[in-house]
């Protein structure tokens, strides 16, 4: 079928555009319409630099084409985003970059319990195999657990002298370079500390520390929405944020506040993804049969609700544990299923990275230049 460009114009008339009362057309966000045959190519231009009104507009175009002129139509979006500066707000937050770690990545949870040091911990392995730098910072001030995944809990980190000023030295393993409160405190001793004092403790963690250069600096975030979450903010320039849950309604009510929290105006994280973790249980004798033991595709329907990226799903298996608590991430036994969720969504992850860093402006984002060994990702 052959399209016609005035009813594409009159279909986008429907859409209003992010931020503004009138509809792309009047606004003047629509640039340009190509049409060749069923085949459209649709040039927008918002002020919103969201990556969620950017994934939204998006979306709605698609929508609107297939509703009202074809629905067969094979649509091609470009969003560019003009965002005018803007002065500061009051209570805007603001992070100071930290020379050398390019992208800093939040990986944050509703609630505890549903898995999201593990997952961390296996998204910085696999970030690794594929040859980029990576740091994690172990930021659960009172649960910290990222030395015993990585099997350094007896380690110590050291002081070194950088350019005159006496700097921790990370710990080492599988590639990843770490530092966690665990490594300052005994094991059976238990951190009462109230918010300020956590605070300066993770401050010293991520500014008096030599992580040198870094693709990618995780940060293993405690459960909530609270005090740890809004220091961490204030002291580094946030490149997104990853939000675990498992399926049940239980963590998803939690996972909403999770999202919602980074995509507050004086916040105003871009939210990468979900992630849904323990999805399903496959018995190992059973290796095709699926048990959806918490619910199926929760985190799933809800990063569709909320418009945000479904980063993947990781299932529940008794391997994945062992390998935590033996201190060797699971995302590291070679060819099995565990390696390829973990691939998948660390792909997934640095694409969502990719885009997001092309989507807003450049003095927001540092750009990656390195794409080793992520087949996912295409570079233009």
């Amino acid at each position: 079928m052959k399209l016609d460009k005035k009813d594409i114009l009159k279909a986008l008339e429907n859409i209003t555009v992010p931020g503004e009362g009138q509809n792309m057309v009047e606004s003047g966000a629509v640039k340009n319409i190509m049409v060749f045959g069923d085949e459209v190519v649709v040039d927008i231009t918002i002020s919103n630099p969201s990556l969620q009104a950017r994934k939204k507009t998006e979306v709605e175009i698609l929508k609107v084409i297939h509703e009202k002129v074809y629905n067969k139509a094979k649509i091609t979006v470009n969003v560019k985003v003009d965002a005018p500066a803007a002065k500061p707000k009051a209570n805007e937050i603001k992070g100071k970059p930290i020379p050398g770690i390019k992208n800093i990545i939040a990986v944050a949870s509703g609630k505890g319990g549903v898995g999201k040091s593990t997952v961390t911990a296996n998204l910085a392995v696999t970030l690794a195999k594929m040859g980029f730098k990576v740091g994690l910072l172990d930021a659960d001030i009172y649960g910290p657990s990222m030395p015993i995944m990585f099997d350094v809990a007896q380690e110590k980190p050291l002081a070194v002298n950088i350019e005159g000023k006496s700097k921790m030295k990370p710990i080492e393993n599988y590639g990843v370079k770490l530092l966690s409160i665990g490594f300052f405190t005994q094991p059976n001793q238990a951190v009462i500390w109230r918010g300020p004092m956590a605070a300066k403790a993770l401050n010293q963690m991520i500014f008096d520390a030599h992580w040198g250069e870094l693709d990618f600096m995780l940060l293993d975030l405690p459960p909530g929405t609270g005090d740890i979450h809004l220091s961490i903010m204030q002291s580094l320039p946030i490149t997104g944020a990853v939000v675990v849950s498992t399926p049940q309604e239980v963590a998803l009510a939690d996972a909403r506040k999770g999202v919602a929290m980074f995509q507050q105006d004086s916040i105003n994280v871009p939210v990468l993804g979900i992630v849904e973790n323990m999805a399903y249980f496959t018995p190992e004798e059973l290796p095709n049969n699926k048990y959806y033991i918490f619910g199926k595709e929760g985190a799933k329907h809800l990063s569709e609700d909320l418009n945000v990226p479904f980063l993947g799903e990781i299932p529940l298996v008794q391997s994945i544990r062992e390998a935590g608590d033996v201190g060797r991430p699971a995302a590291l036994q070679t060819a099995t299923a565990i390696e390829t969720a973990f691939e998948e969504l660390t792909k997934n992850v640095v694409r969502e990275v990719v885009d997001r860093n092309k989507s807003l402006p450049p003095t927001e984002a540092i750009k990656i230049t390195t794409m080793a060994g992520c087949s996912a990702v295409k570079k233009k």
